[in-house]
Parts: C-alpha cells; sequence; structure tokens
C-alpha cells in the first residue's frame, strides 16, 4: 500500500506527521526492512507510541560511523498491533529470528510473546539477548514499555548504501530533517511534503542495500 503526501493528510485530517532519528546501530534489526515489509518493533519506543498510519518515519546515518547526513530508511506506517498480535500473525512468522540461519534470519525482530501460564515478556535469542542466549532485562524493559509495532509496506532501506540528504533539507527555514539525540518530529508542513517528494523522487522502493553494520558481522 503506498500513500501520496496529499493521500496521507487526507487520512489524517491534514494532520501530516514524519518522524526522524538516528540509527546508531544499523543490523537490519531495528528496523527489519526484511521479507517485503519493514517493521519498527524494538527500540524507539517514544515513536512507537505515537505514529500514527499514515505518518512517515525516516532514519539517517551516524556520525560516529561517518555516515551523518545520509538517508538509511524511510518508510509509511501502513499498520500498527501489539507484540502478541505480531508473534501470532504467520504473515510475519519469517521474521521471528534463526541465530543459524542467513543474516536476514539471524537479525528477525519478532522476539516477544507471553505464553500462556507465563509471567512476563518472553524474549528469544536474538539480537537483543544477552551473547550465551539468556534473555536481556534490559532490552525487555526498554522494548516493552510500548506494546506497539509498526509496520510499513511502502519503505525503502538502503542501510549503509543511503544517498545524502540534500542541504534544503538540512536547513529549511532555520529546520534540519536529521535528529541528533532522541527524535524530532516538528517540522514545517511545506518541508514535509518537499521531503516525501524528493524520496519518491529516487524511484527506489523497498530492499536496497545491506545494513551498514553487517560488515562487522562478516
Amino acid at each position: 500500500m503506498r500513500y501520496t503526501a496529499n493521500q496521507t493528510l487526507h487520512l489524517l485530517g491534514g494532520c501530516l506527521r514524519l518522524y526522524s532519528y538516528v540509527v546508531a546501530r544499523d543490523y537490519g534489526f531495528a528496523p527489519n526492512p526484511f521479507g517485503g515489509t519493514c517493521t519498527l518493533c524494538c527500540c524507539k519506543p517514544n515513536i512507537r507510541r505515537v505514529a500514527n498510519i499514515g505518518d512517515w518515519v525516516i532514519g539517517t546515518g551516524s556520525a560516529e560511523r561517518q555516515r551523518s547526513g545520509r538517508l538509511v530508511y524511510a518508510m509509511t506506517v501502513t499498520e500498527a498491533m501489539s507484540f502478541d498480535q505480531y508473534w501470532q500473525n504467520p504473515r510475519f512468522a519469517l521474521k521471528k529470528p534463526n541465530l543459524k540461519g542467513s543474516k536476514k534470519q539471524a537479525f528477525g525482530d519478532n522476539i516477544y510473546s507471553r505464553p500462556a501460564g507465563v509471567e512476563g515478556w518472553q524474549q528469544m535469542d536474538s539480537h537483543h539477548s544477552l551473547p550465551d542466549g539468556r534473555p536481556n532485562a534490559a532490552n525487555i524493559v526498554n522494548d516493552t514499555r510500548v506494546n506497539r509495532v509498526l509496520i510499513s509496506q511502502d519503505f525503502v532501506y538502503f542501510g549503509g548504501q543511503g544517498p545524502t540528504i540534500p542541504a534544503l533539507f538540512r536547513d529549511f527555514d532555520g529546520t534540519d530533517i536529521c535528529a541528533r539525540r532522541n527524535h524530532k518530529s516538528v517540522f514545517p508542513e511545506g518541508m514535509i511534503q518537499q521531503f516525501i517528494a524528493w524520496i519518491r523522487g529516487l524511484n527506489e522502493a523497498g530492499y536496497c542495500g545491506e545494513p551498514l553494520d553487517w560488515s562487522r558481522t562478516a
């Protein structure tokens, strides 16, 4: 499903929102761009809490990795669901991690469930568990404090091969599209629409490049 900027504005009653943050660790886990959908299941709980259907979420490169000012990914939120719904939905079974499989399988983000009779969230052996496979309590707390997964069928993911964001969007009437810490979501409406038009103009969609940090797992 693909929305134009005007269609998105109509869906939201004229209130188009864009959330921008820095992808500090790009392993294809958060976001997870595999299996035909881009999902934000772990990390960024504040964005997962408030982003609505039709909103845009973008991730930009890390200065620490010399990727500042580059686009890692952009997605329109086309669905949102709870962790339990995500876990139980057969559409997302391939996003359950298999650490003995391919890299795409190893960095699956569908890692949380609450089986009947078991107290609390269960975390699969995954990118967010401890090195020995035991649950990582800190990640469980951070990830599950917002019980909501953002899903997109309308996205572009460049990973470590993302384009440089044009200077226009680094200083649009004094506003920079790129965040530094946490996230940014207050932008002029004209800036958002022009930025979406720029993304559409790239004529790229879906998974277009490997995660930057896969080089660390080779």
